[in-house]
């Protein structure tokens, strides 16, 4: 239920970007013309339209292009969110150093057919700290967590992943979780 109510919520908030600008437009447009009016005769018409009609939509447009501008301007020169944006990367351990455990099996993955496929010593060295990196990423509570419920919810358990120390699926099947 809470799922249904917060996918509605992002919904409202979705539209609620296409509805202000309408309201924008429209609410400036309106407030704009009675000091405009006299400047587009009503009765003269430009491609069949009355200039009435070319008033209003041009107020309209100048409405609609001055928010997008301010915008434009707020975002790419004043740009307050970016700052913020650094700093929450930069406390999420996942966005800097540490590993969600698909990504830990997948880069051990791909550093084993890395390892395989060449005898640079360069990137076997490279190979061997990633290796460490994993090693410590599979030492962590998430990975606990991950496996734990990987062992939960499918047919067979977490088998003994080749690019993690020989202990480290048993650790983490005997790490007691505290929720």
């Amino acid at each position: 239920m809470k799922k249904w109510f917060m996918r509605q919520y992002w919904r409202l908030q979705q539209s609620q970007t296409l509805i202000s600008m309408a309201f924008w437009c429209t609410t400036l447009t309106l407030l704009i013309w009675p000091y405009v009016k006299w400047r587009f005769v009503a009765d003269e018409r430009t491609f069949g339209i009355p200039m009435t009609y070319w008033g209003l939509a041009s107020i309209a447009v100048g409405v609609l292009i001055s928010v997008l501008a301010i915008g434009y301007i707020y975002d790419q020169f004043l740009a307050l969110w970016k700052e913020q944006r650094t700093v929450d990367t930069e406390r999420n351990p996942f966005g800097t150093y540490a590993l969600i455990p698909p990504n830990v099996v997948i880069i051990g993955l791909l550093n084993r057919l890395l390892r395989d496929s060449t005898e640079d010593e360069s990137v076997i060295e490279t190979c061997d700290w990633i290796d460490e990196w994993l090693a410590w990423c599979g030492s962590q509570e998430i990975w606990a967590r991950s496996q734990k419920f990987w062992d939960a919810e499918f047919p067979s358990k977490v088998p003994n992943l080749f690019f993690l120390p020989d202990d480290a699926v048993e650790k983490a099947r005997s790490v007691e979780l505290d929720d």
